[in-house]
């Protein structure tokens, strides 16, 4: 690609977006046309944009580095970037992580190089999906300073991001919008007649953009355009109801991304809900993982574990019951198997909870790798052969049904450990209490020995 032609790309595609008079071309859809032109018009996430705060002081002082923008869809990233490069005059050089190659990278990065009268402002969308080799190859000209890096994600960049070039970033992790954030960016946008739909002449009172901004999850931009594609569907001056927007309702898809972040957070969520007591704030979570199209037969594994994990021996039904759901999900299938898991999942939420099991094992685990490993006693070893027998294995062993309540007062450790610590709750108070008496009959047993 000619030099000439790469240098001023981004220049002429932000031309081609616009109309004669410089205005946003109405082709654009109408989140694309109202994008903030500096950081005084992007709404929202005034923890990052706030007065006095670490990024306007940056921008303002132009002596931001290279940013990353972490945060769900329609949140403000891209926004953010494109009002930053304008208000520090930089060239603003736009890719997407999906469609961009390493030749690409090269030549944008050259041309940066050679530019010495106007900064560089390279933002990657997706920049979680660069594999490591495009990333690295970023890293010399961050360092450098031919570019600024502005990178936007909405996955944990701890997790996708190489910690070289993460290091050399400031992190922002920006909020899903508001409802009354989206809701007053929608009644401006009714307004706009240079930018929005303000040529259009149609009302909505308050209460219907409200109920729009909350069927959209917190993306603005989802709002927006839901916003054109309702009004578009109107005649001028129509007034924008409910029952319009309840159109958009029935088709509504929530955000869910069944392999990524929002896939880990909801499941973190559903499993502390149910760890925690409250049915109903576990209920929530699996509809709306149900909702997203999660596979129930996931669902299900994770109640299993839960069962052992988080209930345990204060109510050893837990555990039954999950695996009962597990093979029902299986044979069932969705929608049907919604019933099961809510079945299991509003019992084992109310259930008494205990996680001694789960940290006794962990305990074990840990002397076992601490050391050194027990040996096994000479009483308790097998003695099936003639060698064993003439070793003596079990010679000395104690049939515990030979003994009232089963307990004969020998061990079974060289050196006794304890482990399992019982908590007083549902039907491990019981545990506790046998446990005990057994414990007081085994030091009686040992003293007539």
């Amino acid at each position: 690609m000619d030099d000439q032609a790469s240098l001023f790309g981004a220049e002429e595609e932000v031309a081609l977006r616009k109309d004669e008079g410089g205005r946003p071309s109405k082709r654009q859809p109408l989140a694309a046309r109202l994008r903030p032109r500096n950081l005084k018009e992007v709404v929202g996430q005034d923890h990052i944009l706030g007065e006095g705060n670490l990024l306007p002081r940056l921008v303002e002082s132009n002596t931001f580095g290279s940013l990353l923008f972490y945060g769900p869809p329609g949140c403000g990233k891209t926004s953010m970037a494109e009002a930053i490069a304008g208000e520090t005059q930089s060239r603003f050089v736009r890719v997407n992580a999906v469609m961009s190659n390493v030749g690409e990278l090269r030549e944008i990065l050259s041309i940066a190089r050679r530019m010495e009268d106007k900064d560089t402002v390279l933002f990657v969308d997706e920049i979680h999906r660069f594999n490591k080799s495009q990333q690295d190859l970023l890293l010399p000209d961050v360092e450098a300073g031919n570019i600024r890096l502005i990178g936007a994600t909405t996955h944990n960049p701890g997790f996708y991001v190489n910690a070289p070039l993460l290091s050399r970033s400031h992190l922002f992790r920006l909020n899903p919008h508001s409802v009354e954030t989206v809701a007053a960016r929608l009644a401006k946008a009714l307004k706009d007649e240079e930018r929005g739909l303000g040529g259009r002449r149609h009302e909505a009172e308050a209460e219907v953009l409200e109920g729009l901004a909350k069927l959209c999850d917190g993306d603005l931009r989802r709002a927006l355009n839901a916003l054109e594609v309702i009004a578009m569907g109107l005649a001028e001056s129509e007034p924008i109801t409910a029952d319009a927007i309840s159109v958009f309702a029935s088709e509504r898809q929530i955000r869910y991304d069944a392999n990524e972040d929002e896939h880990y957070d909801t499941i973190s969520a559903f499993i502390k809900s149910i760890r925690g007591g409250s049915p109903d704030a576990a209920l929530y979570w699996l509809a709306k993982m149900l909702a997203g199209g999660e596979d129930p037969r996931f669902i299900a594994r994770r109640l299993v574990i839960s069962a052992s994990e988080d209930i345990g021996l204060a109510d050893s039904n837990a555990l039954p019951l999950a695996v009962a759901t597990q093979q029902a999900c299986e044979f069932v299938g969705m929608p049907e198997c919604r019933i099961n898991l809510a079945h299991c999942v509003a019992y084992l939420a109310a259930a008494p909870k205990s996680n001694s099991a789960y940290a006794a094992i962990g305990k074990a685990l840990a002397d076992i790798k601490q050391g050194p490993v027990q040996e096994v006693p000479v009483w308790l070893r097998d003695s099936g052969g003639k060698a064993s027998k003439a070793l003596g294995n079990s010679a000395d062993y104690r049939y515990s049904h030979d003994y009232p309540e089963n307990v004969s007062g020998q061990e079974f450790m060289l050196e006794p450990k304890r482990f399992l610590d019982l908590n007083r709750v549902g039907a491990e108070t019981e545990i506790a209490k046998r446990l005990e008496r057994w414990e007081k009959l085994k030091k009686e047993r040992k003293e007539e020995l």
